[in-house]
């Protein structure tokens, strides 16, 4: 992708139409290549990271600091620990529902059943 991918996108309303982020978007998607080639996969990546003890309510941990810091370091762009931490979650990397939550039990039996890469 190039400078007329980017314009084109940017007048697209169906995205978020900030030239940063989708030039990180696309910067970032051209990184994942040496992320697998270095870890094997994706998920082995991203799985490095799970959460021991995840704190409730959080919108960071020591986990999404150091997965935000990694990908820095490998170039990634607009990866912070916050965004980190909610792809941990969407992921199913920590289940950080309240134990009075009914999402909290169906989550955790996920991830008992989930074989790690």
């Amino acid at each position: 992708m190039g400078p007329r991918d980017v314009e084109r996108l940017l007048d697209n309303p169906a995205i978020v139409r900030h030239r940063g982020k989708i030039e990180a978007v696309i910067n970032n998607a051209a990184l994942i290549g040496d992320l697998i080639d270095s870890h094997g996969s994706l998920a082995s990546f991203v799985w490095s990271f799970e959460p021991s003890s995840p704190e409730l309510l959080a919108s960071t941990s020591p986990e999404s600091i150091s997965m935000a810091k990694e990908l820095k370091r490998r170039g990634f762009r607009f990866v912070g620990p916050t965004t980190a931490h909610a792809f941990m979650q969407s992921m199913g990397l920590l289940n950080d529902h309240l134990p009075t939550c009914v999402t909290h039990s169906e989550v955790e039996s996920a991830r008992s059943a989930f074989q790690r890469p």
